[in-house]
């Protein structure tokens, strides 16, 4: 990935809850601009660790990169505040949706423009927004709470569109949603990377379907990344068949059981 733009770098951080619980060890990854970049692995990987690092939301759960740097367009961001990140274009779609469940639709999607200030861009953005999301649109007067967990997915990436970001932090889109809505998600997601140059780095246990649409993929164990590489050549991997596509026989679960697995410990670079 080295002749592309980079948007977006992680450089060996390390994140420390409560002070004392060591989560991530020395987690680098690149973003290139205008792509979809997945980082995969189980529950407790650290996944959504690294995106909250990212978007500075580690603070109230008693978080903080205590090594490390991370970089946006070459400027360091490490102490960036989440507004002023918005502010340059960085917004994260948090695990598990978190729509205002008092609030219309379309209420919720406005909430996600409150840094814009030109009514007419933000009336613009808004049909944008419906026609990626047409379903929001017919349910646009309905309390969020009276929509359907896909209905409140859409909802969530749509509030994220709302602040006219160049960077999207998509914290596991599939969950709880089914088969052919996840499908349907990550249509969309490939429609906004495509036809608005939106760059995307999701966390997903889905490994199968992140793979499928994302250009570049990292896969992490224990707060550490143990393989990365083109999504086309992750997906077609052994080791990655075996372990997160659910192809193989065996016993083992962890990349930390074969063997003849030598992890790139950059890390410890």
């Amino acid at each position: 990935m080295n002749s592309q733009k980079i948007v977006l770098s992680v450089n060996g951080i390390e994140v420390i809850y409560n002070h004392v619980i060591l989560v991530l060890k020395g987690v680098s990854l690149t973003v290139p601009e205008g792509k979809i970049v997945a980082i995969l692995g189980g529950n407790g990987a650290g996944k959504t660790t690294t995106l909250r690092a990212i978007s500075n939301l580690l603070k109230g759960e008693r978080g903080e990169v205590t090594k490390g740097s991370i970089e946006l367009r070459g400027e360091h961001i490490e102490n960036l505040s989440p507004a002023d990140l918005v502010q340059r274009g960085v917004v994260q779609v948090m695990e598990g949706r978190h729509c205002f469940a008092h609030l219309t639709i379309e209420e919720n999607l406005l909430t996600g423009s409150y840094t814009r200030k030109d009514k007419g861009e933000i009336a613009r953005n808004l049909e944008k927004v419906y026609n990626y999301f047409p379903r929001l649109k017919t349910r646009r007067s309905s309390q969020a709470a009276y929509t359907s967990g896909g209905e409140q997915q859409m909802c969530a990436i749509g509030r994220a569109l709302m602040a006219n970001p160049s960077v999207v932090l998509l914290d596991e889109p599939s969950m709880g949603l089914a088969p052919q809505i996840v499908e349907e998600v990550f249509e969309i997601v490939k429609d906004l990377n495509h036809k608005e140059k939106v760059t995307f780095l999701l966390a997903e246990q889905n490994t199968n379907m992140a793979l499928k649409y994302a250009d570049y993929g990292y896969i992490m164990e224990s707060g550490r990344v143990v393989m990365d590489g083109a999504a086309s050549d992750l997906a077609n991997n052994e080791d990655v068949k075996e372990f997160y596509l659910g192809m193989g026989g065996g016993e083992r679960k962890s990349f930390k059981d074969v063997k003849s697995y030598k992890r790139r410990k950059r890390w410890l670079a």
